[in-house]
């Protein structure tokens, strides 16, 4: 809790559409910055007229995806057990909490800047590019991976934020650590002509002041009166239970990046404009799962906050207006796709024979945001209530099932199965994770 922001007891509270927009809409804008990240770090290196630079900062940004992806755990996690302290009216335990998160991202950053080499070096034997790709890849990732510190804390202090449920505080960090990264970059990439090197600058910039200045905004709110002892910040049991939370929001990912990188693998196998197509298709799945992640995070904050107060009305009222307005704004998706898909798909590729696989596969694309919604939304459900181990078993479930389809259906119906086999991915993960949410319920609630 901060001292210019109300004291919650664990008392009952009133879930609302407007408690709910309060949160997905600044994190729903907050995550629709990242993209125009990467198109502007292009745009910068390609005004040299190099290649080579723009495939190594392709490359680059592809390990450090996988990099972050498997590391944003500490958001997560953080989220669930500050929501859950904030919903208790226990102070002491959020500033415990963060504190936790703090130190393990510190920690893990530490690490990453430690193996830095080595996982530069995998990566580009994975990518396998050509030798001035890899050159370019090497400057790039090394200067970047200076950053890896501050882009973990950045994780803690997003997650207190959002357990806390102050979302626009959260878009605000997330805003000056992406304009500081985009005026950065232009700088030092562009104005003063740095390249590569200078994009990579730009980005650690942003990540080095919006960790500090977050975490000295943060911390200079806390209130001091509730201030825990290093005894309970370092308790063994407490940040056993974050590293567990964390380790199975890793696997989860992990299981998750596996699940589309067999997809992209297995489309490879239907030639080079097939795989062309379904990339340019999956955009619009992408596309959908900002705004769904929005709603989602809502669900994180209020589900930890209704378990922290003992609350199952707020639980469930939370549980039914982020799903119902996720699948509002999936079937909304759904017919923009099928209406507007065709000309999107004419914007993004100018060769026929693209164009033409693309719209053939389509309404398959249309549909990943509806067979998805429910994944996202338990998702968060499951993250605020910090039931992990559920998480990440009906995720392996779920990719046991995608991997059966893949070696039954897709022989047999060749991308037309294959898309499919991800549709039913998503549904699966998300119908299984419905299942057993009222039983999880009842062991919480009694």
């Amino acid at each position: 809790m901060t001292t210019s922001e109300p004291s919650v007891s664990s008392l009952p509270f009133e879930v609302s559409n407007r408690m709910v927009f309060a949160i997905a809409v600044p994190m729903t804008l907050a995550y629709l910055t990242t993209p125009l990240l990467g198109i502007v770090d292009t745009a910068v290196i390609g005004q040299f007229g190099d290649a080579a630079l723009i495939g190594g900062l392709a490359v680059g940004a592809i390990i450090f995806d996988i990099v972050f992806t498997t590391f944003n755990f500490l958001r997560s996690g953080t989220t669930g057990f500050v929501a859950q302290a904030f919903g208790r009216g226990d102070e002491t335990e959020q500033q415990a909490v963060f504190w936790r998160a703090v130190l393990l991202a510190a920690g893990l950053g530490l690490v990453l800047l430690i193996l830095g080499p080595l996982i530069r070096e995998l990566g580009i034997l994975l990518m396998n590019p050509g030798e001035g790709v890899a050159d370019a890849t090497r400057s790039y990732v090394t200067i970047r991976m200076l950053g890896a510190p501050f882009s973990l804390v950045n994780y803690a202090l997003l997650g207190l934020l959002l357990g806390q449920g102050r979302a626009m505080a959260g878009l605000l960090l997330q805003t000056l650590l992406n304009g500081i990264n985009i005026a950065g970059s232009i700088w030092f990439g562009l104005v003063l002509g740095w390249q590569i090197e200078g994009v990579a600058i730009g980005t650690v910039l942003g990540e080095a002041i919006a960790a500090g200045a977050g975490f000295w905004w943060i911390r200079r709110g806390f209130d001091l009166r509730h201030a825990p002892s290093r005894a309970r910040v370092l308790d063994r049991e407490a940040f056993l239970r974050l590293v567990s939370v964390n380790r199975d929001i890793m696997i989860r990912s992990f299981a998750l990046l596996a699940g589309f990188s067999l997809f992209t693998r297995t489309g490879a196998q239907f030639g080079a404009v097939t795989l062309a197509a379904n990339a340019i298709l999956m955009n619009f799945f992408l596309i959908a799962g900002y705004y769904l992640d929005g709603f989602a995070t809502a669900a994180e904050q209020i589900v930890g906050r209704a378990i922290g107060a003992n609350h199952p009305p707020a639980f469930w009222r939370a549980v039914r207006l982020t799903t119902m307005w996720g699948f509002a704004l999936a079937g909304f998706t759904t017919i923009m796709v099928v209406l507007f898909g065709p000309a999107a798909i004419d914007l993004m590729t100018t060769a026929p024979d693209v164009r033409a696989e693309a719209k053939t596969y389509l309404m398959w694309a249309a549909l990943t945001a509806i067979a998805g919604v429910l994944a996202f939304e338990m998702d968060g459900v499951f993250i605020g209530a910090t039931w992990s181990k559920d998480m990440r078993n009906m995720m392996l479930a779920s990719l046991a099932v995608f991997v059966i389809l893949l070696l039954t259906v897709v022989p047999a119906y060749g991308n037309h199965g294959l898309w499919l086999a991800l549709n039913v991915f998503l549904g699966v993960r998300g119908l299984t994770l419905l299942a057993i949410l009222p039983r999880k319920a009842r062991r919480v609630f009694g």
